[in-house]
């Protein structure tokens, strides 16, 4: 048989598996790994580097949090908090949703009313903070209009980006087959802006909990920003690091659950 040269223009052949993609459990594995030697290296340098008074440390934080729980202080401080974080996340997203696609759609009244959101948006919304204090007083109602506060403009920005993002042939072509304005909504609209609004929806979680926290830290008697906010005012480092570790990890958590929703919505992108 005459031997057969291989063409040396030819594509090599695929490797059996992507060089790129490391195994997640190498990912925990380092992770775990970094945060073990950052506690670690901060328990070494308090008392020995830095003062504890500006650093406490990892034992003194821990033992502060495990006395929370089990006196009850986190469960009761903690639920507040969370408490108005969510409402304001789900009202905020809620109406920033329905502006955003509404002005997506509609293209006079975005541009009527550009001039007026954009001059609210740029307002810092902690100036808000003593405002929605005077309209709802010191309860968890000024924490869920601080937090839906924020919230809304981060979801309604990606919202109405998403909409707007749409290509005007995905649309010819749903109206070449017949479909009309419901189907574009559900087969084109909603399947490009959904990656927006989830992303829109992500970000937005510690901002969520960023607005409930500053509100508590202006005017409350109960949640995690009273508990730092009063250990601030005692000088108590332990229980300031505590407090931002509840934090952490309630914020952590909220946005995973999220990532979670968002393979699951949009598994169809593959």
């Amino acid at each position: 048989m005459n031997r057969v040269d291989a063409d040396p223009e030819a594509p090599a052949a695929a490797p059996a598996g992507d060089p790129g993609e490391v195994a997640p459990w190498i990912v925990r594995t380092g992770q775990v790994g970094l945060g073990v030697a950052l506690l670690a290296a901060w328990q070494l340098a308090s008392g020995r580097l830095v003062d504890p008074f500006f650093v406490s440390s990892p034992a003194e934080v821990g033992t502060r949090l495990a006395r929370w729980a089990t006196d009850g202080t986190l469960l009761v401080h903690g639920s507040y908090t969370l408490r108005a974080m969510v409402a304001g996340f789900v009202i905020g997203a809620a109406a920033g949703f329905g502006t955003g696609f509404a002005l997506g759609r509609n293209d006079l009244l975005a541009r009527v009313l550009d001039p007026y959101i954009t001059a609210i948006y740029c307002l810092p919304k902690i100036a808000l903070a003593p405002l929605f204090l005077l309209w709802f007083g010191i309860g968890i109602e000024s924490k869920i209009a601080m937090a839906a506060a924020i919230v809304f403009f981060l979801v309604f920005l990606n919202t109405f980006a998403g909409v707007r993002a749409v290509e005007r042939i995905h649309l010819d072509a749903v109206r070449i087959m017949g479909g009309g304005r419901l189907a574009e909504l559900r087969h084109v609209v909603l399947p490009s802006a959904a990656a927006w609004v989830m992303t829109g929806l992500k970000v937005s979680v510690p901002y969520a909990l960023i607005g409930a926290v500053v509100s508590e830290l202006i005017s409350s008697n109960r949640g995690v920003g009273f508990l730092i906010g009063q250990a601030s005012g005692l000088f108590d480092t332990a229980g300031v690091f505590a407090g931002l570790v509840v934090l952490a990890v309630a914020g952590a958590t909220l946005n995973g659950v999220l990532k979670s929703a968002e393979r699951r919505l949009l598994r169809w992108r593959g």
